[in-house]
């Protein structure tokens, strides 16, 4: 039992957490600046998403994004990243197969791992913890 308070008390432990985040939050970013392109408006029509969607999907994954690098507001940004990935996995892709072309594996191990932020939270090595003021539900 000792050995694992150590364990997550342990710099290892917050450099790890960060940097899950930091990877999760750096894909979110890169994926939503080619969704402010207008090839993008013309695949979400094709797949019969209204063309209007372009800007909140976009802005929801930059914003998202940027909140979970820095961390702050890092369990909603993480809840509103699995509603977009499950709309990815269950509307675009169909959840046909996991693996090959137009599977979602990835999407799966993003929504996995944005779970586990919503669960944990934003670490120690995140605004949120700089400032003791941000309720628990906030971080």
């Amino acid at each position: 039992m000792l050995t694992e308070a150590i364990i997550k008390e342990s710099k290892l432990h917050d450099i790890t957490h960060f940097g899950i985040r930091a990877a999760i939050a750096v894909i979110f970013i890169v994926n939503a600046s080619g969704k402010f392109n207008p090839g993008f408006v013309e695949w979400l029509v094709s797949i019969g998403i209204p063309a209007e969607m372009q800007i909140p999907i976009a802005l929801a994954e930059l914003a998202s994004g940027t909140f979970l690098l820095v961390g702050v507001l890092s369990r909603i940004s993480a809840s509103l990243l699995s509603i977009i990935l499950l709309g990815a996995i269950f509307y675009v892709k169909k959840a046909s197969n996991l693996t090959g072309d137009g599977g979602y594996q990835i999407d799966l191990m993003l929504l996995a791992a944005c779970l586990a932020i919503i669960a944990i939270g934003p670490g120690r090595v995140s605004i949120s913890h700089l400032v003791k003021r941000i309720p628990r539900f906030l971080q």
